[in-house]
Formats: C-alpha cells, structure tokens, sequence
C-alpha cells in the first residue's frame, strides 16, 4: 500500500514550481519594503518646516499724476469795475477771480436778462495780465464765454464783422445769434490795442443787433477804479471820444425803449396843397396877429 508525502499538502498549489513560488515571495515583500519607505519619507518631509525667504518692506514711489488737478480760482483784491450809463436795469459786477493756471485776472459784469427781448442784454469781462492782449479769434472767444458765462448759451449763426473806434483803439465786431433761453441776434467784441482785453456782447431790444456808435458808446461808457492797477484805470479815465452819444446803450430811465433813439421831426416839404392846409389849420386857432400868420403861410 503506497502513502502520500506530507510535503504535498494542502499548501502546496499543483502544478506550480517549488522556485518560481518562492520568488513571487520575495517580490512581494520587497514591494511592501519600498513601499513602507516612501510612506515613512513623505511623513519625514510633511514634518519639515519649510524655510520662508525674508520679506524686505519695499518703499513704493508715491504717484504723481502728469496733469495736475485744475485749481480754484483765487480771489482777487477789490476794484470797482462799472458802466456809468444810467438804465432801468442795474449793473450786476462779479467778484474778480485769477485763473491759477494763466494768472490773468478777470472781472466781469452784466446788464438786463438775456430771455428778456424787450431789453437790452449786456456782458463784458475785463482780463488783464502779462498774456492778456494774446487772445483767440472772435468767434472763438465768443463760443467760450457764451458756454461758461452766465446762462448757458450757443453760438447758432454769425454776420458780417468789422471794426469800431474808441478810446481804447480799435475794436473788432461781429453779428452773432446766440441761442439759450431765447434767441437773440446780438454784438460781439474784443479789443486787442491794450495791455488788458475787454471783450462780450451787447443785445439791442427786439432781437435787433445794436449799432456801431450805440455799442461804441457803450464801450466809452466802461469805467475801472483799481489801485493795484494805475495804468489801466488812467486808461479808462481817458476823455470819450466826440460822437454825438445821445441815445443810451441801455435803458434810459426817461426812455423804455433802452438803444432805440427818438424818431426824428418830420421835415420833408410838401406841396401848395400842405401849405394851404397848414394855413387853414393855423387860421382856425385863436391866436394873436392872425392876420400875419395867414399872410405868411398863404406865401408859402
């Protein structure tokens, strides 16, 4: 009767090599050893502190923006800057300013609403300065202080232009409509002959521009008291110059209708028929020496 090996158990897989089982073994033992150290060098890392560079406080340069923020106009001493006109409408002057930027000094003054078109309408500013004589063209200023000055106002429409004399030397001239509140066709003008500029616009009433010795006129009619500034208060105390200036730039307190003159007396002659009924319109009245009268006039 023939017994089984002991060595041939249960353990033993049929049909696999004694060596080739012992290597798998191995293998597998030596996998867990590698894998044992990675697992122990990832814990050893994990605990490392990990070395932080030195942060250096750095001074950041302040910045400086290349254009500088526009500054408030600064006040200016006082001076008496006026119109020696008389009218209904008074004269509302506004405080004087410097531009910081140019360093000219500006006073400015106004006469009657600009919506109201039974009136005159009047703005002038005074610049003065070491640059004030250099000013833009006409139109030019007249758009920019139009926008910025007083009520919101466009230039919709220029006309014909020129020069008017005063005593401040030539004056140049142009026909503007400005458009706002209202409509109107105006004046405008810039003097160029002197240290300072006066330059604005004047509105006749109706919606007519003013003449040229109406706003010659007015022109002359500037006054200026600056103890600062002799030399341009010597200007505007020069003489007006000779032209007849009868009708007012303004309102007249004794004629509402401001710039527009008195029409003149009819002195046209007529016929023999005038004549004739003058001479009978003149007998009709009581009046002594009539007999003379109607001799007189039945000769004319």
């Amino acid at each position: 009767m023939q017994t089984d090996d002991p060595s041939t158990g249960a353990g033993r897989v049929p049909g696999t090599p004694e060596g080739r089982r012992k290597l798998s073994l191995v293998g597998l033992g030596l996998r867990l050893v590698v894998a044992s150290a990675m697992i122990a060098g990832l814990c050893l890392y994990a605990r490392k502190p990990l070395s932080v560079p030195p942060v250096t406080e750095r001074i950041e340069t302040p910045f400086v923006p290349s254009t500088p923020a526009p500054k408030a106009p600064v006040a200016a001493t006082p001076a008496r800057f006026g119109l020696a006109e008389p009218g209904l409408d008074p004269v509302l002057v506004a405080a004087a300013r410097i531009d910081p930027a140019t360093g000219l000094r500006e006073d400015a003054l106004a006469r009657g609403a600009f919506e109201a078109l039974d009136a005159p309408a009047l703005r002038v500013t005074l610049t003065r300065g070491d640059a004030a004589g250099v000013a833009p063209g006409l139109f030019i200023l007249l758009a920019r202080r139009a926008a910025t000055d007083g009520p919101a106002l466009a230039v919709i429409r220029t006309g014909p232009g020129g020069r008017i004399a005063t005593k401040f030397g030539a004056v140049e001239i142009l026909e503007v409509t400005l458009g706002g509140p209202a409509r109107r066709t105006c004046t405008g003008f810039v003097s160029r002959e002197k240290l300072f500029r006066l330059d604005g616009w004047l509105c006749a009433p109706l919606g007519h521009p003013p003449g040229a010795r109406t706003l010659a006129c007015m022109i002359d009619a500037l006054s200026l008291d600056d103890p600062a500034d002799p030399d341009a208060s010597a200007a505007f105390a020069a003489p007006r110059t000779d032209r007849g200036c009868t009708v007012t730039t303004v309102a007249d307190a004794s004629d509402p209708t401001g710039s527009i003159g008195r029409r003149r007396a009819h002195t046209k002659k007529w016929g023999h028929n005038t004549a004739n009924r003058r001479s009978s319109a003149i007998s009709a009245e009581p009046q002594p020496h009539s007999s003379v009268v109607l001799s007189k006039a039945a000769n004319c």
